[in-house]
């Protein structure tokens, strides 16, 4: 499964400090290594290394919590 602008993903990630958090995000863009985003809980703009996502799935239509 790819990556796509669009998405709404759930990730794992790991920040420069080494900080582990999950979170799901709607996917706005993606280049250079760098994925940019809209946290879902928050509605805050956020750009992600893309070498710092340790895991991530597709989030089901729906899917709610």
């Amino acid at each position: 499964m790819k990556m796509c602008v669009g998405q709404t993903i759930e990730i794992i990630y790991q920040d420069k400090t080494e900080k582990i958090t999950q979170r799901k995000i709607e996917v706005l863009g993606i280049r250079d290594g760098r994925i940019r985003a809209t946290c879902v809980s928050t509605g805050a703009p956020r750009v992600f290394l893309a070498d710092n996502i340790l895991a991530w799935q597709q989030v089901r239509k729906g899917a709610t919590a």
